[in-house]
């Protein structure tokens, strides 16, 4: 009985855990609310491997209140959409396991809105249908809106500010990309968009492809890619490390939505529709590296120089996408793996290092020695290394994966120039916080902030998981190379959804 509603549970257990958590309980509230947080996080990773295991042979197809699609809305779990609800519950257990020792303290609700963030991304990963992945998306934004002022202040005040204005409008240029993308084909069940738009010619065809740049537009706004990447810097580097860390997933969210729609609805069997956006991927992506590469450099804030990471992470995965073929797109998805868990254990150490810093916090200044020197100096060196791409770990394999990607002479002379060189302006800039904040220290008494193991464990755990990236990366790989032929044939998908229509109510 579990296993017919496996698809719907990575939704409904952050659901009732965020319910749970808004009851007043008594003398103790905030033990209780984390005992249900970090049991529903744990319940829900299992969950995802489960998932995992599950669509290694078969496409999983949710239809609720057993309405057939297209007409009712359903939820869909292949081979991509598992790896991403497993990859966030992988980053959702630790990064909570870190706020529940004080962060959550700073505001209230902390626990609630996390789960609701969780319930957003889950969402949106499983969701068959356009509309509903635009419910999904304002669930996880108006979460998002509340954990970025988490702890108030003027800076986080100016950086949401920013961050609501822009994906308001995301979000009202969403709701008319799909009311011209329902107008012209009849539905918004994406396996049954991706048939009629095959068929449209002329007129339709063209208003069809406006409908699809307007998404373009939207998924690029959520995925930070140039030139709509200016809420992300100020958005990462003044809010907490534990909200920073959480949404090291939710830049995957837009990539994931650019990924399903423009090589499905979109894609090479789209007839005049066919490749949408390609071109433009290209070009956009390979400035957005050399932005975020040059960002990186010039950031005097270690804060500031991990959100630039990971606009470089999102320039990266979105230029290799764009060379169309299973190869990079495997590539792309070793890197997306690699760069989530890595740029999540960078927030978390981030926020370690400026409270134990004192004054100097997390700015790249000669500054006071911290009680915990040498740990943090070590999970740094571990995660700057692995970052950078120093072989053999993860982030030397998904960069080699991703320039053994690139075939043509025009692809191999921008790409490998780009990602070479913004990963050694990234050598730099890193070299040079490590150096100030560990090495090029005041004399006299450290710092006496401490903080519990088990922060520090919730680092460990998500290097870990990007050192297990490396020791099973022939696995990953091959798991990544199944994902990219099922989304490039994407024919089993629309016939899972439109033929066997959902096993469950």
């Amino acid at each position: 009985m579990l296993a017919n509603h496996l698809v719907i549970l990575p939704i409904l257990v952050p659901l009732l855990a965020a319910l749970l958590q808004l009851l007043p309980w008594g003398e103790k509230p905030q033990y209780y609310r984390r005992i249900i947080g970090i049991t529903a996080s744990s319940v829900t990773l299992l969950l995802s491997i489960w998932l995992v295991i599950s669509v290694q042979d078969q496409i999983l197809v949710y239809a609720l209140g057993s309405w057939q699609a297209p007409y009712g809305i359903v939820l869909v779990a292949d081979k991509l959409s598992a790896l991403m609800v497993a990859l966030t519950a992988v980053l959702a257990l630790p990064v909570l396991i870190f706020a529940c020792h004080g962060e959550d303290n700073l505001g209230s609700h902390f626990q609630a809105l996390y789960q609701f963030q969780v319930l957003g991304i889950m969402g949106a990963f499983l969701t068959g249908d356009l509309f509903n992945l635009f419910v999904f998306f304002e669930i996880l934004l108006i979460s998002s809106y509340a954990l970025l002022m988490h702890g108030g202040g003027k800076l986080k005040l100016r950086a949401t500010l920013h961050y609501v204005v822009l994906n308001l409008t995301g979000s009202a240029i969403f709701l008319i990309s799909l009311g011209v993308l329902y107008g012209i084909t009849g539905t918004l069940n994406m396996a049954d968009m991706a048939g009629k738009v095959a068929v449209l010619q002329g007129d339709d065809a063209a208003i069809a492809r406006a409908g699809g740049m307007l998404l373009f537009v939207v998924f690029g706004l959520k995925a930070a890619l140039l030139p709509l990447y200016f809420w992300l810097p100020q958005a990462y580097a003044n809010t907490t490390g534990t909200v920073a860390a959480l949404f090291a997933i939710m830049t995957k969210v837009g990539i994931y939505a650019i990924i399903r729609v423009f090589t499905m609805i979109f894609g090479a069997d789209a007839g005049e529709s066919a490749y949408l956006g390609q071109e433009w991927l290209w070009w956009l992506g390979l400035f957005t590296i050399l932005l975020g590469a040059l960002g990186v450099l010039g950031s005097r804030d270690l804060r500031l120089v991990i959100a630039y990471l990971v606009m470089v992470s999102v320039g990266t995965m979105l230029t290799t996408l764009s060379l169309g073929h299973t190869d990079a797109v495997s590539a792309l998805l070793f890197y997306l793996v690699h760069s989530t868990l890595i740029t999540g254990a960078l927030f978390l150490l981030a926020d370690l290092i400026a409270e134990q810093r004192g004054k100097t916090a997390s700015r790249i200044v000669k500054g006071q020695k911290m009680a915990q020197h040498n740990l943090l100096g070590a999970l740094f060196f571990i995660a700057a290394i692995t970052i950078i791409g120093i072989p053999p770990l993860s982030g030397f394999l998904s960069k080699l994966f991703i320039l053994e990607a690139a075939r043509t002479g025009a692809q191999v002379l921008l790409l490998w120039p780009l990602i070479l060189g913004a990963t050694f302006l990234m050598m730099i800039a890193l070299s040079r916080a490590g150096s100030r904040m560990f090495w090029h220290t005041f004399e006299g008494k450290s710092n006496e902030t401490t903080h519990p193991m088990w922060q520090h464990a919730a680092v460990i755990m998500l290097l870990v998981g990007a050192v297990a990236l490396t020791v099973f990366a022939n696995s990953v790989s091959q798991y990544t190379d199944a994902i990219a032929t099922q989304l490039l044939t994407p024919t089993d998908y629309i016939s899972s959804v439109l033929q066997t229509g959902g096993r469950n109510e």
